[in-house]
């Protein structure tokens, strides 16, 4: 059995989740069922339990899975008519299912899978016994609304996660304590980064100084990158009236996402405005201001945007995903001549950022697809969107670009390549897009004029060359558990004095070298030297700068690393050099 197969993963996580189900049925007859897909790490099933389900109550389930397991059932699966179908989960009482089965289109095939006594709805696919399923452990419960909307009930989510081999287990399970140390959420705010309080809101972080630091390094550094290449930044405003979202579409395709601001029922009496969730009608604007010719393009338009997306409850978590958040956003107004070189420009400096902080390695590429079944979705033509997706597939491929496929998960206007990464749980998000748009330029009436004078509408390209900053640091934060590389580091070196006569010259010590651009702070408190390092590697600090009557006298400091550990006595001039090669490096 191949488990790096991610088809044979997704069908022993779902077998694993109906195994879940039916040892809820044996020991609570009376729970009703909700869904149980496989994830990207193991499975989960929602339940309308009475209560929620203890530690103890999910023992008791492992155990009778286990059972399951060892009975070697095998999964029949088997097909009714819509009528009778019902009539089945009516005389079960799965009400749940009865909703599903009536949002099921007309034609669609209905099946089930049998496994025993226990039926459930479900189009599969599925391994060919229970007995396949070799080692189990259930690892959280939650609640979780039914279909994942804030009207409806709150169900009982219980995760879980299988293998087909014990050690396999064993390693997961060890791999997920060490994930726990790492996990952004937790450490990030032991360290400081940032915290987040009920006054203010689920989604609302409130960064401290350590986390607004990195956040205004990071934005630095992109806004001279893209500087340099060729982007003119704009600042636009953070909300509008919803006229602006009616010409993009937005408001048709997106206004469950967004904060309005007003009734939208009376907008002939009232104006109704919205915080904007991207920013790129708000540059349209700014290309609109004069006439364009095609010597004028391309127009590259950069802003780092505060944007608002009203995420459900359930989905946000940390700083990964929020209700406002902060992205290096821009667009490419381009000719169609421009069009495979901008696109690969973008996607260089994603790469060209990813390289420079350190999470290159950690990434995919997903090129997402419209889904030409759906099409109240999207906009434009079935024509327009081959066009730009063959467009969108010729560039990646000339650029040899190892990627997948996605159905369904483009932008409304356009195809994307997705940059995808995964948490230190393995979850993964949509780190940096790059979208191809043929469709806003002309809603908003946005044309240049041709080399034979005729009107013509530019292409546009939407670009994050980082991502979402929150994001990007909580990813960071969990990469280095903390210890972030010595150029984005909020504190880059720690001067302690060993006893309270030196803090003077500690003081001056920690002044000549901010005087270098350095991030520096002293430790005055009157402690033991061996308590000042040992909290100073707690708070991930990379160099720790120890300063005593030697040092003084000497004009020296003792310098610790945090990854080469006693590094000696060092002349000051030399520690300026090296912190500062490393930094100006960016030395990961």
């Amino acid at each position: 059995m191949d488990f790096n197969d991610a088809d044979l993963r997704s069908r022993y996580w779902h077998t694993t989740s109906h195994i879940m189900a039916h040892a809820v049925k044996r020991l609570y007859p009376e729970t009703r069922l909700g869904i149980g897909p496989s994830i990207d790490q193991g499975f989960y099933y929602d339940f309308d339990h009475e209560t929620t389900f203890s530690p103890d109550e999910l023992k008791n389930i492992e155990q009778e899975m286990k059972k399951i397991i060892r009975e070697k059932l095998p999964l029949e699966r088997f097909e009714l008519p819509r009528q009778e179908a019902l009539d089945l989960m009516e005389e079960k009482g799965e009400i749940y299912k009865i909703e599903l089965i009536h949002d099921l289109p007309e034609d669609e095939v209905i099946s089930f899978y049998r496994q025993g006594d226990f039926v459930d709805l479900c189009s599969g696919p599925h391994l060919e016994h229970t007995g396949q399923v070799k080692a189990v452990k259930l690892t959280q419960a939650a609640g979780a609304y039914w279909r994942g909307s804030e009207k409806n009930k709150m169900l009982q989510r219980i995760y879980g996660i299988s293998f087909p081999d014990r050690q396999m287990l064993i390693d997961y399970i060890q791999q997920q304590a060490e994930a726990r140390k790492r996990d952004h959420n937790k450490l990030g705010r032991e360290l400081g980064f940032f915290t987040t309080t009920d006054y203010i809101g689920q989604g609302l972080p409130i960064m401290l100084p350590k986390g607004a630091k990195v956040l205004q390094i990071l934005e630095r550094f992109v806004e001279d990158e893209e500087e340099k290449r060729g982007y003119q930044l704009t600042k636009t405003p953070f909300l509008a009236k919803s006229d602006l979202y009616k010409i993009s579409g937005h408001w048709q395709h997106y206004q469950d996402g967004m904060f309005v601001m007003g009734d939208p029922e009376k907008e002939a009496e009232e104006e109704v405005l919205a915080l904007r969730p991207m920013t790129c009608p708000f540059q349209f604007q700014a290309y609109l201001q004069k006439t364009r010719s095609y010597r004028d393009l391309p127009i590259r338009y950069s802003e780092t945007s505060t944007l608002f997306r009203n995420e459900s409850s359930g989905e946000m978590h940390g700083l990964i995903r929020v209700r406002q958040f902060t992205i290096s956003e821009g667009h490419i107004i381009c000719t169609p001549e421009h069009l495979d070189k901008e696109f690969s420009d973008s996607l260089e400096l994603a790469r060209f950022m990813l390289k420079t902080i350190g999470l290159y390695e950690d990434v995919s590429y997903r090129f997402s697809l419209w889904d030409p079944k759906d099409t109240d979705k999207y906009i434009g033509s079935a024509a327009q969107w081959d066009a730009a997706q063959s467009a969108m597939r010729r560039i990646l491929d000339h650029m040899d670009l190892d990627y997948t496929v996605a159905d369904g998960e483009a932008a409304f206007y356009g195809p994307k390549l997705d940059i995808q990464i995964r948490n230190v749980f393995g979850k993964e998000d949509t780190l940096i897009t790059v979208q191809i748009d043929f469709q806003l330029a002309e809603r908003f009436g946005m044309t240049y004029t041709d080399k034979e004078g005729h009107k013509q509408h530019p292409f546009i390209i939407h670009r994050t060359s980082i991502g979402c900053y929150e994001r990007t640091l909580a990813l960071l934060i969990e990469k280095y558990a903390g210890a972030l590389p010595l150029w984005m580091a909020p504190e880059q070196a720690r001067v302690l004095p060993i006893s309270e006569k030196h803090i003077t010259q500690a003081e001056q010590l920690a002044e000549k070298l901010r005087q270098h651009g350095l991030r520096v702070t002293v430790d005055q408190r009157d402690e033991k030297v061996g308590k000042k390092i040992r909290e100073a590697q707690m708070d991930k600090l990379q160099y720790m700068l120890i300063l005593g009557d030697q040092e003084v006298e000497a004009g020296t400091v003792s310098v610790r690393s945090r990854k080469e550990g006693d590094m000696g006595v060092m002349p000051v001039g030399d520690l300026i050099n090296r912190l500062l090669r490393e930094s100006n490096e960016r030395v990961n």
